[in-house]
């Protein structure tokens, strides 16, 4: 359960860390040739002088010296997980590419197989905490595509190696505390508690803090084990989290909807929420002529008045709270209406647009601010402000204030046009 990120959404594959050389006798060819020095030797010989004044501030916090000594013993150096922490690929995917293989044809498939598997196990998950198995499943496989990509480093290793890094090295920290507390539990040994190179683990890919907060022991072992084969603890933890974020039973997460020609856009947003037969009144139906939903929602129009729309309900901010990137919400739903057999998004996408990077958000927040629109601050993220300071500017500039920020936009800013 990354944040977003986000996603968005999104998941870090995991690379396996460097083991301890073997001392292997050289042929007499070989000997008095120059050794080739380890280039990880001085970090690692900092990341130890960094644990051991970390020691003094997790037994403040309440770790046993025994359980630190064990954790720690052995710990190396994990380069993958700093080079991946500072070389994550800018997020410039748009919506209708990262559905395309967030719900491909092949992870239906698998989630329906998975749906079946263990089909008795998600009966009883959903009976008690009310979230409905295919959402479950759905975060079970756009996070590890169903198990099979848990991540293998040694958590600890990782975690303590991006602490002692810096970069972020205050929200690794309190991850790497919360991972020392779920071993003092003895949920896991520390050997087993591998995840990926951010410190996401298990089948759902909870984060430490996450995992103390609402871990569940569904199988009555008395462990709440998310990394074994067995997924009954990861997937009720899952839907326990997603009970406790606000899901309301037999509510949907969102629909998708037809709007009515001359539709005013300037009533789109995730701020505005009313009730959905205010939106009927509207002339919103649902793109398979079923009645809206009851209960309060939003429009939301991921690419505008070029692309499909959705009204969403409370419990897309669920699911928002797993993981708060728009993209991946909308991945989990969609992905979970697939599995009960629901049809394909029937909307559009503006295929032939690219996504802007984030110097060109960053350059458009800065020209509408210029143009007299307050976007809150010039930071890259496209949110309320922004979206609402690009909607007055599309209306007196006599454009369809849909709040949909491409590159065509972005260039009549620039023209002031």
């Amino acid at each position: 359960m990354r944040a977003v990120l986000l996603g968005l959404g999104l998941v870090a594959a995991a690379g396996v860390a460097a083991a301890e050389p073997l001392a292997v006798p050289q042929p007499a060819a070989m000997q008095g040739e120059v050794a080739v020095p380890d280039p990880n030797a001085a970090a690692q010989a900092g990341l130890e002088e960094w644990v051991t004044g970390f020691r003094p501030r997790a037994l403040a916090q309440g770790i046993r010296p025994e359980t630190f000594e064990r954790a720690f013993r052995g710990i190396r150096y994990d380069a993958d997980a700093v080079a991946r922490d500072r070389n994550q690929a800018e997020f410039n995917r748009t919506l209708w590419d990262y559905l395309d293989s967030a719900v491909s044809e092949t992870r239906i498939a698998n989630g329906r197989v998975a749906l079946a598997q263990h089909g008795e196990l998600l009966a009883r998950i959903e009976a008690r905490f009310g979230v409905p198995k295919e959402i479950v499943v759905a975060v079970w496989g756009m996070e590890t595509s169903y198990g099979t990509r848990r991540g293998d480093h040694p958590l600890v290793g990782a975690l303590a190696t991006l602490a002692h890094d810096g970069r972020r090295a205050a929200f690794f920290e309190e991850q790497l505390i919360a991972a020392l507390k779920i071993l003092d539990t003895g949920d896991v040994r520390p050997e087993a508690m591998t995840g990926s190179w951010a410190g996401a683990m298990g089948h759902t890919q909870f984060m430490p803090t996450s995992y103390l907060a609402h871990a569940v022991d569904f199988t009555g072992d008395g462990r709440r084990d998310i990394w074994s084969d067995d997924p009954s603890d990861a997937l009720a933890s899952t839907a326990a989290y997603l009970a406790r974020s606000g899901w309301r039973r037999g509510e949907p997460w969102g629909v998708e909807v037809r709007l009515p020609r001359g539709f005013d856009f300037s009533q789109s947003g995730k701020g505005l929420r009313q009730p959905a037969a205010r939106w009927q009144a509207l002339g919103l139906e649902t793109v398979d002529g079923a009645p809206l939903p009851a209960g309060e929602a939003a429009l939301l129009l991921p690419a505008g008045a070029q692309g499909a729309a959705f009204l969403i309900y409370p419990n897309f901010r669920a699911i928002a709270r797993y993981n708060p990137a728009d993209a991946y919400v909308i991945g989990v739903g969609h992905l979970a209406d697939r599995l009960r057999g629901g049809p394909a998004i029937a909307g559009g996408w503006p295929r032939g647009d690219r996504a802007l990077a984030a110097a060109e958000r960053m350059e458009l927040q800065r020209l509408l601010t210029a143009a007299g629109h307050d976007t809150g601050g010039v930071d890259g993220m496209i949110g309320p402000n922004t979206l609402a300071a690009l909607r007055a500017w599309q209306k007196a500039a006599g454009l369809v204030a849909d709040g949909y920020a491409n590159e065509a936009i972005l260039n009549r800013l620039r023209k002031g046009a």
